[in-house]
């Protein structure tokens, strides 16, 4: 069976969405990907080199990182405008990809990839707020047909636990570690991420869960994969501003979640602080960064507290940059 035949079977809509003006529009570098007319990010950055030296301090890194982003975003605008084709991409034994590793790897000696910033050495096992070890666990990967249409055959990878504690969690088994997970290591998922591109998905979709705990490991995975595919990241968007520079050049498309309109609402319902100034700010980066989907759940009195004042935000900071999801299908889980 071919990808056209599941996808008319199953998801009718899926098979034109990527022709659908609006989405031509905001997400029009996504769609030439996702049909191997350009190349991911990722692509771009492992044909830019990294001179590797062991003794590198962290800030000597970042300052590398800073020079080796703006050689990114340079290379990209010639492969956007034709000047570069995707053959002449060569992979480097050394890249952006491996500062990034390096870095991400780094920062996990006192942890900093998210916003609780526990400062807890994950590297040596110590544990903070997502509980998750010096490892790579998932939960499950698998062709998804049941996101967004323009996604859909969606190659999606359940990464194990979260950095968040929601009452109504609908991967409640994921995120609360009821379901143990199992670990993999980067070489095998990256032979699965080119196996199901190969099959016909048309992304890789990174979630949980929740991604941001994992960003090591995932940089790690992106350096082994063969073939050309967009990544999507599905996250709360919790994550630390030092993450989010590691996500830039990595992340064709932030499929956000967006949760709440106010700190009140997040610290009783989810259990984290200072949620819409993080949330926010990262949102503002995303989109500096990347093409963006964002996500808002519409839940049961909470349209004057969360809903309105998400869309208002988004409306004035973001506007037509970004597609917006809003969901109606809030079912309460868990707790």
């Amino acid at each position: 069976m071919e990808v056209r035949d599941v996808l008319y079977y199953v998801r009718p809509d899926a098979i034109t969405a990527l022709e659908r003006e609006e989405i031509q529009k905001v997400l029009g570098r996504y769609v030439k990907v996702a049909k191997n007319e350009l190349p991911a990010n990722l692509v771009i950055a492992r044909s830019i080199e990294f001179d590797f030296r062991k003794s590198m301090s962290l800030d000597e890194l970042w300052e590398e990182h800073g020079k080796l982003i703006k050689e990114f975003r340079k290379l990209r605008r010639k492969v956007d405008s034709g000047k570069v084709d995707l053959k002449d991409l060569k992979r480097r034994r050394f890249s952006l990809l491996t500062l990034k590793a390096i870095i991400a790897k780094e920062l996990m000696n006192s942890c900093k990839l998210c916003e609780w910033r526990c400062g807890v050495n994950r590297n040596k096992g110590e544990l903070g707020v997502c509980k998750v070890g010096p490892l790579m666990k998932i939960s499950s990967e698998q062709i998804h047909l049941g996101e967004e249409s323009f996604f859909v055959p969606s190659h999606t990878v359940f990464f194990w636990s979260c950095n968040f504690d929601c009452v109504f969690c609908q991967n409640y088994e994921i995120s609360k570690r009821i379901d143990e997970g199992h670990e993999i290591t980067p070489t095998a998922l990256a032979k699965l991420i080119d196996s199901k591109r190969a099959w016909g998905s048309r992304n890789l979709n990174l979630v949980g869960g929740e991604p941001t705990p994992y960003l090591y490991w995932i940089i790690k995975t992106l350096e082994q994969v063969k073939l050309n595919v967009p990544v999507v990241w599905n996250s709360n968007m919790y994550m630390s501003t030092e993450a989010m520079k590691l996500l830039d050049g990595v992340v064709d498309v932030y499929l956000t979640d967006f949760k709440y309109g106010n700190d009140e609402c997040a610290l009783r319902l989810s259990k984290v602080p200072k949620y819409f100034e993080v949330v926010s700010r990262n949102h503002k980066l995303a989109v500096k960064q990347a093409e963006v989907v964002i996500r808002h759940l519409v839940m049961p009195n909470h349209l004057e507290c969360c809903t309105f004042p998400v869309l208002d935000w988004i409306s004035k900071n973001l506007g037509r940059k970004v597609l917006v999801n809003v969901m109606n299908q809030y079912v309460p889980y868990y707790r």
